[in-house]
């Protein structure tokens, strides 16, 4: 998928823990876990704007565009 969640990696930088997180969001762990994991179609704006707000980020630092083509050249070698 051309789109990668660095939900987690913004995480450890903010030192937040994903069960205080989704509590202060309101969702559930095992849907803020399947964001992190990136096993979702998408994601509701209003969820993006909470989680932004809780980590003082923005969508950009969560949300990560990479190209297929150019991510299968690299794993070629």
């Amino acid at each position: 998928m051309p789109i990668v969640m660095r939900l987690d990696v913004m995480l450890a930088r903010r030192k937040r823990k994903s069960k205080d997180l989704a509590r202060a969001v309101g969702i559930t762990e095992a849907n803020l876990s399947l964001l992190k994991s990136g096993k979702v179609q998408g994601v509701r704006f209003a969820t993006l704007e909470a989680i932004c707000r809780e980590l003082g980020c923005q969508p950009g630092d969560l949300l990560e565009y990479v190209n297929d083509s150019e991510n299968a050249q690299s794993r070629t070698g």
